[in-house]
């Protein structure tokens, strides 16, 4: 069996109690930190908290060699650990259909997500969401400014009516990177790229999402370029036209 385990947003309390109950049922424990992290804790507070050994895999090898992870699901119970909710990444995905073509049963045990929390945090309703996107880092793409995907996606939403969450980069396990102190892409920084192709527009960030601590803010981008929003992990909305109860929303939650 294995079973596919989100561990939430921040740190190791963000699991819930189904997915804390299937790590610690599990005679191996694996887990990958590239696509996202728990910038809320670290590996050995996790395994402390879990009372288990995790055995944490780069991005090679779980999509290139995930022969470890399959082999051991193949007559025990292993669980494959993942920040946020575990099936958001087709990375995830990939490996859960390897070992259903291998005869391995899987299942999934959800976590908190970057979406929903954005939603709730914000006040901006869940339903009116458009197609998410990531903006990378400039290096990232091989070019300067904001990719045309980025672009396209926010103004297709746009047009009609729906907000865009924006994933912002994560420099981790990549081989595209070298050792650099900026491993995550801040919202001032996102909020900077996107005044250009999107003068006078609002922008709402979400900062440290699960934490006891988040952040939100909303303001013209142009001005959320300008301010610190502390530590990561970091998001961005650029909301659609509001609702009332959006706008009020807005107003009551975020720094406005």
């Amino acid at each position: 069996m294995l079973t596919f385990v989100g561990l939430g947003l921040y740190d190791e309390r963000s699991v819930t109690v189904a997915g804390r109950d299937a790590v610690r049922a599990a005679d191996r424990v694996f887990a990958e930190f590239y696509t996202s992290r728990l910038v809320g804790t670290d590996l050995d507070t996790l395994e402390a908290y879990h009372d288990t050994t995790i055995e944490v895999r780069d991005r090679a090898g779980v999509e290139q060699d995930p022969e470890p992870i399959l082999a051991a699901a193949e007559d025990r119970d292993v669980a494959f650990l993942t920040a946020g909710d575990t099936m958001v990444s087709t990375t995830h995905t990939d490996l859960r259909l390897r070992a259903e073509d291998r005869g391995i049963d899987t299942r999934v045990v959800h976590g908190t997500t970057a979406q929903t929390a954005a939603a709730s945090l914000t006040g901006l309703q869940n339903y009116r969401f458009g197609k998410a996107t990531t903006l990378p880092f400039e290096a990232a793409h091989g070019g300067d400014g904001v990719p045309d995907s980025v672009v396209r996606t926010i103004e297709d939403n746009r047009e009609r009516d729906l907000h865009t969450l924006v994933y912002l980069d994560i420099k981790v396990d990549d081989p595209h990177w070298d050792d650099s102190d900026d491993t995550y892409l801040t919202a001032d920084r996102a909020a900077a790229m996107l005044a250009d192709p999107f003068p006078e527009t609002l922008g709402v960030v979400v900062a440290r999402a699960g934490s006891p601590d988040p952040t939100v803010a909303a303001a013209p981008l142009s001005e959320l370029a300008t301010r610190s929003f502390g530590d990561p992990l970091h998001l961005l909305v650029i909301p659609a036209e509001r609702h009332p109860i959006e706008e009020e929303a807005l107003s009551a939650i975020a720094d406005d």
